[in-house]
């Protein structure tokens, strides 16, 4: 099996770790998690399964992240932008560089695809999509 980012399991776990340890306390982000995180080790573990997939392609997540994030109403298009700002600092610190900047470009792109499901999930029926503007 070939890896997308030559990475471990165990830095991605660390990562995820890390992240979620500022999340937990920022001020926008913070809130909006403890709304739908009861159990932060479970939620950590299936984050990390998640890029596992993602990063390793070892097929140990399975779920449809699209569909938890449009059950919450409370999850904005805006919060995507902070979410990767927050997440960036914490690759920058973990990671040698390219490999920070090589899982910022996957993180980028789908969280990307988030915002944007998102954004047109919401539109008012009538409205037509606009792929083109950045959320």
């Amino acid at each position: 099996m070939r890896a997308r980012i030559h990475l471990t399991r165990h830095q991605i776990s660390d990562v995820v770790s890390a992240f979620y340890t500022r999340v937990r306390s920022h001020p926008v982000l913070g809130p909006v998690f403890a709304e739908h995180v009861i159990d932060w080790s479970a939620h950590e573990e299936k984050i990390t399964c998640f890029w596992a997939n993602a990063i390793l392609l070892d097929g140990s997540y399975s779920g449809n992240p699209m569909q938890v994030h449009m059950r919450t109403n409370d999850i904005k298009v805006d919060h995507f932008a902070v979410w990767l700002a927050l997440f960036d600092e914490v690759l920058t610190e973990q990671l040698p560089r390219p490999l920070d900047q090589q899982w910022s470009h996957l993180a980028h792109r789908i969280g990307r695809g988030l915002s944007l499901g998102i954004r047109d999930a919401r539109r008012p029926a009538q409205a037509v999509p606009n792929l083109l503007d950045h959320p």
